[in-house]
């Protein structure tokens, strides 16, 4: 059992990368809450004594008190209101995260059903609507949860209570069941970093310790995801024409996508055609309109196995497809990603196409060569001009040994014809 403290992620960070280019104006971070009540009287709630403070045959009949009390659900948004009950309830739930991490013998039968109903009560809720109409983690600030000083500890609690050691998932899959787990998921729509984390933990130790819930969970994340693809086989199926239409052809229209392309371009990698060249130049098309909004800082992630895989293409013998590739250069936004990462990527591309400037049969190809090199002779002409010694060196001998290699063979020609000669008696032995 762990009994350190989960760490809730700071509210300064919000999930996504940072924007090199322009960024819209920040918005106020705001404050929302789905946990409020109508006007009315206020909550009291009638103080009980601490746990530790009661003969130990009568705290688990105080514990279960305590879980009830703490059912209440107050307003947040009212500032005002019930502050004195607020924090008592505040410290109440801070008393039973303590009690349950380092009590023997609290988990009996009767706790279940009061903690997933003191749980339910607090976390499973209509999420408020976001202040924006599409929120984009990358660039708006999140609307954070105002019952979070609860809130926060509840998931604690309920966290504890999953990782004590005297836990049994054979009591508590009777309350903690496929609905239950509806809700949680339907709780990842929250705006608030912070109770996102905490999810992924709760949903993490659930998967872990239910068996029977492993499969039900692996097949509602599917349908939120739709994401989960095993391959096609042909001829394609109706629900996989709809899959591509309803899914996979969407996700590049998201606001989003830069969330996901360095892994969408890791995986176009991984299926690159190897002997098809129209399917080829169709991965380069997508591969560029992916890059044209990547990160910068997503762009150093993947730059090495990237231009491994586009000086492979402008080596195709199919002038198509090294045609393709070389008209990434004609693209500005990709020209300024390798401008700015020449010293990585000059190296690798430098020995491919100095060699096609020499070698490749179609003068098209061989224009569009000496343009990409004469860019990155202007990005960086010291490494260009060492770059272009060292390849003449390698060549030199490379060259040497293979007339070394040619001489040698010549030699043993002779002593074998030598040899034969003398076998048939044409020259004396």
């Amino acid at each position: 059992m762990s009994s350190a403290p989960t760490t809730p992620p700071s509210v300064d960070k919000v999930d996504g990368f940072s924007r090199k280019s322009v960024r819209k104006a920040r918005q106020k971070r705001s404050q929302s809450s789905s946990q409020f009540r109508s006007q009315g009287k206020p909550i009291e709630l009638t103080p009980l004594p601490l746990l530790k403070d009661v003969p130990s045959s009568e705290q688990p009949e105080l514990f279960l008190k305590k879980l009830q009390q703490c059912c209440v659900i107050f307003d947040f948004m009212d500032t005002l209101s019930d502050l004195k009950m607020k924090e008592y309830k505040r410290s109440t739930l801070n008393e039973l995260v303590d009690y349950i991490t380092i009590s023997r013998g609290c988990l009996t039968e009767q706790t279940y059903p009061e903690v997933v109903r003191m749980v339910s009560c607090n976390i499973f809720r209509t999420l408020p609507p976001s202040d924006s109409n599409e929120f984009d983690p990358e660039e708006d600030e999140p609307t954070l949860e105002a019952s979070w000083p609860h809130l926060q500890l509840v998931y604690e609690f309920f966290i504890r209570f999953l990782e004590s050691q005297e836990f049994q998932p054979s009591i508590a899959k009777k309350y903690i069941d496929q609905k239950f787990v509806l809700q949680l998921l339907e709780l990842f729509d929250s705006e608030d970093p912070r109770e996102r984390d905490y999810l992924k933990t709760v949903l993490h130790r659930i998967y872990g310790k239910f068996l029977g819930l492993r499969a039900f969970i692996r097949k509602q994340i599917n349908n939120i995801f739709l994401s989960i693809i095993n391959g096609f086989a042909l001829p394609l199926k109706a629900e996989h024409k709809q899959f591509l239409v309803k899914v996979l052809i969407p996700l590049h229209t998201v606001r989003s996508l830069s969330l996901f392309h360095a892994q969408v371009i890791r995986g176009l990698m991984k299926f690159w055609p190897k002997t098809c060249s129209q399917k080829e130049v169709m991965f380069l098309g997508e591969l560029e309109e992916i890059l044209d909004v990547i990160e910068p800082s997503q762009f150093v992630k993947i730059q090495e196995p990237l231009f491994k895989q586009i000086a492979k293409c402008v080596s195709s013998p199919h002038f198509q497809v090294a045609e393709r590739a070389l008209y990434y250069w004609n693209n500005e936004y990709i020209m300024s990603l390798i401008e700015e990462n020449s010293n990585v990527i000059l190296p690798i591309m430098f020995s491919s196409l100095y060699r096609i400037s020499k070698e490749h049969w179609n003068p098209a190809i061989v224009a569009l060569v000496y343009n990409v090199l004469k860019a990155f002779m202007e990005m960086n002409s010291t490494m260009f001009d060492e770059l272009t010694a060292t390849y003449k060196s390698d060549r030199q001998r490379e060259k040497k040994k293979e007339k070394e290699r040619e001489e040698l063979w010549k030699k043993l020609e002779d002593l074998e014809l030598k040899r034969g000669l003398r076998r048939d008696g044409i020259i004396p032995t």
